[in-house]
């Protein structure tokens, strides 16, 4: 198996929406951003399926060390042997790479974050750096196209923490700022036991405004010569703007499951953002 099928597979047996805004771009485009996002599964799955700390730790560790590999020209894994042909090309760089690592070592640091500052900062590390690269692989001509990558990373990354509620508090995580809960009279305690209490209710609306807001704060800030090159990014923000209306009209039951599109549904968003431009970023009162 090459480096780059590895990726491939990687992207497709994740079944993440992701996989769809790749399907529309050039062969050469498309193996970037399928090599950089099985890079960033690879060192998700790191914090997500080992339950010894020490280890993960270690694993993160080896990761830094291949980064340093990869840009010294002696790559190791499939992964990053799949992105070294488009370094330079694309501009991803050692740097942002390893804030994804930072990211994901501050998931083993801690499991609760108290306000949304705090929240931000994660948020940025595991998703905005990660919009940034994947804006520069998609075509960049004006420079505040990353502000619009940030920003719309921000807002995938605040979607996946509403719909992940209850299965991260299973793993004994809260991403929800702490603050919050506090200001509606929700406790940790309350989500780790999966129970639905009074303030449940206005604390994710809340977070799905927020979230919202994001979404809003993407599409303004994208510049009009950018807004063609950027149309895989966009089919993303479409399906996960998406899915936060349907968690949403669920009345945010994701404590006791997981909500999502079906296949055919995500297929039919993409193309229909592809073609016509995105549906969301609507403002929020």
């Amino acid at each position: 198996m090459s480096p780059d099928e590895y990726c491939q597979q990687k992207a497709a047996a994740s079944g993440s929406s992701f996989y769809y805004s790749f399907l529309f771009l050039p062969p050469e485009r498309r193996r970037a951003i399928t090599a950089l996002y099985a890079y960033c599964r690879e060192v998700d799955d790191v914090v997500d399926e080992l339950q010894d700390t020490g280890v993960a730790q270690a694993k993160l560790a080896w990761w830094a060390q291949e980064v340093d590999r990869l840009y010294a020209g002696d790559p190791q894994h499939p992964v990053t042997r799949a992105l070294a042909p488009h370094l330079q090309a694309y501009a991803i760089s050692r740097d942002r790479l390893l804030l994804v690592l930072e990211g994901m070592a501050m998931d083993l640091r801690q499991n609760r974050y108290l306000d949304f500052a705090t929240l931000a900062r994660y948020c940025h590390n595991v998703a905005g750096v990660v919009g940034e690269m994947a804006a520069g692989i998609f075509g960049v001509s004006d420079q505040r196209t990353y502000t619009y990558a940030r920003n719309l990373g921000l807002a995938l990354q605040l979607t996946n923490i509403v719909r992940d509620v209850g299965e991260d508090a299973r793993r004994g995580r809260v991403y929800l700022p702490l603050e919050d809960l506090q200001h509606h009279g929700v406790r940790a305690a309350d989500l780790l036991a999966g129970t639905y209490v009074d303030g449940y209710l206005p604390l994710m609306r809340q977070q799905a405004e927020r979230a919202r807001r994001a979404y809003a704060n993407a599409i303004d800030s994208l510049p009009e010569v950018d807004r063609k090159a950027q149309r895989p990014g966009l089919i993303m923000g479409a399906i996960y703007a998406t899915l936060l209306d349907e968690i949403e009209r669920e009345d945010f039951r994701v404590l006791h499951q997981r909500i999502a599109l079906t296949p055919l549904r995500k297929l039919w968003i993409a193309w229909r953002t592809w073609m016509l431009g995105p549906r969301f970023g609507r403002p929020v009162k």
